[in-house]
């Protein structure tokens, strides 16, 4: 199971941490990824990152937070974090941590993960 906290109410710039816990050290043979879901809108992928490799862990941002948002996992701890800078309105969801037993590349849709935590709110205000 995953369990993701952190989320809150921001101002516009600023900045937040999410975090992701999971329950069984499984989770370290998982690519994990974070999401999130809008009001209105599907839910979209937003990072994703890689079992430890040859090279490490390997992200994967999606475009509209690449530079701003940074994504790592400790696999000691079992947890995963999304590091969010210079926050904007639109980022405004519900983030969801997920985990995924894909580990050739890093899927980028919610049907390529098995297993979701429960979502935190992210607000961000103007």
């Amino acid at each position: 199971q995953l369990q993701a906290s952190g989320g809150g109410l921001v101002q516009a710039g600023g900045s937040l941490r999410l975090s992701c816990t999971a329950s069984e050290r499984t989770f370290n043979d998982y690519t994990l990824g974070w999401f999130r879901q809008a009001p209105g809108k599907e839910r979209e992928f937003v990072a994703g990152i890689t079992q430890w490799g040859l090279r490490g862990f390997n992200p994967y941002y999606s475009d509209s937070v690449k530079g701003r948002f940074t994504i790592s996992r400790d696999n000691a701890k079992s947890e995963m974090y999304l590091e969010m800078n210079s926050l904007k309105p639109e980022d405004t969801a519900i983030y969801y941590c997920a985990a995924s037993a894909t580990t050739t590349f890093i899927p980028v849709h919610r049907t390529g993960y098995d297993y979701w935590g429960q979502g935190t709110q992210v607000t961000v205000s103007s």
